[in-house]
């Protein structure tokens, strides 16, 4: 298992937080996502996801992956 942590860019509430843990949790091999919108960090633990896979998830949704 690889942890992997992102700045994500517009995240402002509990909404945004769920709507990326789900987004990533439907990617093959994420075991473990962990949003928080007041550090504007998600945390992933994965096993054989590249890290592009990931942020394209999340920009595919409407948020910036710094």
């Amino acid at each position: 298992m690889k942890e992997t942590i992102l700045k994500v860019k517009g995240m402002a509430c509990e909404g945004c937080e769920n709507r990326i843990q789900n987004a990533l949790k439907t990617i093959e091999g994420v075991e473990t996502v962990v949003a928080n919108h007041n550090y504007g960090t998600v945390k992933v633990t994965a096993d054989g996801v590249d890290e592009n896979v990931l942020k394209e998830k999340i920009e595919d949704i409407g948020y910036e992956v710094e």
